[in-house]
């Protein structure tokens, strides 16, 4: 994996984020007064963001509100999120190990993510794992985010690698769809976020737990 990039995807790839993310969209909607809803209900939103969370975390209720209020709420989601990140988001099963070997064979490691950079950091310094990534690239980062695929070559030659030479990790189709963009290889987990199963979405290859992602990136690569 000498002179090779990864490139993983955060919520739901790296980290199971949602117990925070729908505790934090609950919270939100207890300031309109509203009951919680079920983990269910708001999981396969979180790919699309905290917005989408709250509005489906709303209709759910058959409840709106303004835009300006909305946009309040979504700052009060933030707040609350920020200071609660890490209560029960948590690595997924094997990724350390995969993380040691894939350093131990040379690779450099990234992440890029439509979650805020400033969040996105917070995130994975409050897990300990920050320093194993040679950069990262949330939403705000550049001028442009996922799918576009700038997001994801910006993010490669951040870390000092080189588009031909990398591989991304997701969960999502705008994670496969912004690969594909970019022309870079992909390879899905199939415990994220997504309401469509991603072998439906024609990754190059697809993993059900990280003791598979060696040989997975190793599948991926043969078909470019």
């Amino acid at each position: 994996m000498q002179g090779y990039t990864i490139v993983f995807d955060l919520d739901g790839t790296l980290v199971e984020t949602a117990p925070d993310l729908v505790h934090a969209t609950n919270h939100a909607l207890g300031l309109c007064g509203l009951e919680p809803v079920a983990a269910s209900e708001i999981r396969p939103f979180i790919s699309f963001g905290a917005r989408a969370m709250i509005r489906k975390g709303l209709q759910l209720h058959g409840h709106s509100v303004p835009e300006a209020e909305f946009e309040e709420l979504f700052a009060r989601f933030i707040a609350y999120y920020a200071e609660n990140i890490a209560v029960g988001s948590h690595l997924f099963a094997g990724l350390q190990r995969s993380l040691d070997v894939l350093q131990a064979r040379g690779a450099k490691l990234a992440v890029c993510t439509n979650k805020q950079e400033a969040l996105s950091r917070k995130l994975l310094d409050a897990l300990g794992v920050m320093p194993r990534f040679s950069a990262l690239a949330g939403r705000d980062t550049f001028a442009v985010c996922k799918p576009h695929p700038d997001h994801l070559l910006g993010v490669i030659r951040m870390a000092g690698g080189a588009p031909d030479r990398a591989v991304m990790i997701g969960d999502s189709d705008v994670d496969i769809a912004t690969a594909r963009a970019a022309r870079v290889p992909v390879v899905a987990v199939t415990f994220g976020y997504t309401e469509i199963s991603v072998r439906d979405l024609a990754p190059d290859a697809v993993i059900k737990h990280y003791d598979e992602l060696e040989s997975a990136i190793a599948r991926a690569l043969a078909r470019h």
